[in-house]
């Protein structure tokens, strides 16, 4: 039997292409090993990000380490994927000649190959992540945007919408593994179906995927505001698989750097957007990422995004201060003008802000019944989340008592602070 290990890192859309690669490996002959094993393996795989600086400096890290593992005889052979490698694939291999072969992030069947194995149809899942009651489901690769800050682009290539029986498909192997909270994701779920059926099919996928048996919550990631399609909210209004949740990176909201960033929107239309969401989903909760230091970013339009973030009050919200990206428009044409202090103390500033809004919202559920779903339990405390809660980037409800991972209980929320929030079995 040969032995594989594969590091995953990066966002969920790389977990769900490691999860891809190893449903073609046959079980008669390769044995995984969890990621977080120290066995020995044959074939130790790294699946990379270069989205950022912070992101590509892990990565290189996390090859050298393995390279010192490889001299230490703890893996026969490394083999680099994913952003990192498709995005350097030709300075990488001269730097660090130790690994043994670097494939790009596009297509997996070479890897498959490389390992000796035989490349599938693609949609079979091998969990990565056994007992948990909930998966991601990638439905597109790459990207049509051109935001002047962004290399995914580069890295991913141009847009391309996974076929709807396909992602139905997988989403019913996922039901029946165990899932029952699918969470959408794409460079652009919005885009969906442009390519393929000439229209955005965002809002008739959400409907067929809550037909499947098994799935009862679905969770909605990574959406665009240009072009934003307006059915998803009336589907998400009027179904209640569809969680009262979407995740909508913004970024900022004054026209300077808006147009510098290449949004193609306006702060006026955002607001309005933003304004339409609340009113056609009441109660959504509204997941949003910030860039703050971004060229043409001065105080004028970093206060603005202050007063904006407090008149739009979102549930949950995270920033990154702007990293230069090789080969990105904004590296080529725009001077990065912010200091690098400057920058982590607006930072701090909108973070504070935000963690405020956060615990206000928080406190606003204390006393109140909400439907959860048991996603573990650590000594004798339940981990559960409300569909106000996305996995891995929000908070978590902590409930003392007993039911299994997997189902739904009701809980009573009794304290909070801004992140996680407190609750018992509610009766």
């Amino acid at each position: 039997m040969t032995t594989v290990k594969v590091i995953t890192l990066g966002c969920s859309k790389n977990t769900v292409d490691t999860e891809h690669l190893l449903a073609d490996l046959p079980a008669d002959a390769f044995t995984l090993l969890p990621e977080d094993s120290s066995g020995y393996a044959d074939h130790l795989l790294i699946n990379t990000c270069g989205f950022i600086g912070d992101a590509k400096e892990q990565s290189v890290e996390v090859i050298l380490q393995a390279v010192e593992a490889k001299k230490r005889g703890e893996c026969g052979s490394i083999a680099v994927f994913g952003c990192l490698s498709q995005r350097y694939a030709q300075e990488l291999p001269a730097e660090i000649p130790e690994v043994d072969a670097w494939f790009g992030a596009r297509d997996l069947r070479p890897i498959v190959e490389y390992l000796g194995a035989r490349p599938g149809k693609g949609i079979s899942r091998y969990c990565t992540t056994p007992g948990k009651p909930y998966a991601y489901i990638k439905i597109s690769e790459g990207c049509d945007r051109r935001c002047s800050y962004c290399a995914i682009p580069y890295i991913r290539g141009a847009h391309k919408s996974v076929p709807m029986e396909d992602i139905i498909e997988e989403a019913q192997q996922l039901a029946a593994a165990g899932a029952r909270e699918l969470i959408v994701i794409a460079q652009d779920t919005t885009y969906y179906g442009l390519d393929l059926y000439g229209r955005r099919a965002l809002a008739e996928l959400l409907r067929k995927l809550s037909q499947v048996e098994g799935i009862e919550w679905i969770r909605i990631h990574y959406s665009y505001p240009d072009g934003f399609p307006e059915d998803v909210l009336d589907e998400m209004a009027a179904n209640p698989k569809i969680c009262s949740y979407l995740d909508i990176p913004l970024q900022h909201i004054a026209d300077k750097v808006l147009g510098n960033m290449h949004r193609h929107v306006t702060g006026a239309w955002t607001r309005e957007l933003i304004a339409r969401m609340r009113q056609k989903v009441p109660g959504v909760v509204l997941r949003t990422t910030m860039i703050v230091g971004h060229p043409g970013e001065g105080e004028e339009e970093f206060d603005e995004l202050l007063s904006f973030v407090r008149e739009a009050r979102f549930e949950r919200l995270g920033a990154f201060t702007y990293s230069e990206e090789d080969g990105t428009w904004g590296a080529r044409n725009l001077k990065d003008d912010v200091p690098e202090e400057k920058k982590q103390d607006r930072m701090n500033r909108l973070m504070s802000l935000q963690s405020s809004i956060s615990l206000e919202f928080n406190q606003s559920r204390v006393g109140k019944v909400e439907k959860v779903l048991v996603d573990d339990c650590v000594d004798g405390t339940l981990v559960c989340r409300s569909q106000y809660e996305s996995p891995d980037v929000d908070g978590e409800i902590l409930v003392k008592g007993e039911a299994p991972i997997g189902s739904f209980i009701n809980v009573r929320i009794l304290a909070c602070d801004e992140y996680d929030l407190i609750a018992e079995i509610a009766l």
